[in-house]
């Protein structure tokens, strides 16, 4: 199944998406991004987290970073 990429606009014109390479970003002209979380391991926890970027707090954790990845895709997308 192929991946969708998508960008939703608000009335004030700012966009939003999950970084994906299909979109060309830089073809809408000037760019300020902001990140909605990051992906890390943590060594203490052996565990790959999802960490909100707003409240620090960790959403999501796993073994796997792909399925951190996976569950960044599902929950942060605006799509």
């Amino acid at each position: 199944m192929r991946e969708v990429a998508a960008i939703t606009f608000g009335p004030d014109g700012t966009g939003r998406c999950l970084h994906h390479d299909e979109i060309r970003l830089q073809s809408l002209g000037r760019l300020a991004c902001r990140r909605a979380s990051r992906v890390e391991f943590n060594a203490r926890r052996q565990a790959w987290e999802v960490t909100s970027a707003a409240t620090a707090a960790v959403v999501y954790r796993s073994p796997s970073r792909q399925r951190c990845l996976d569950w960044e895709r599902r929950h942060l997308s605006p799509a």
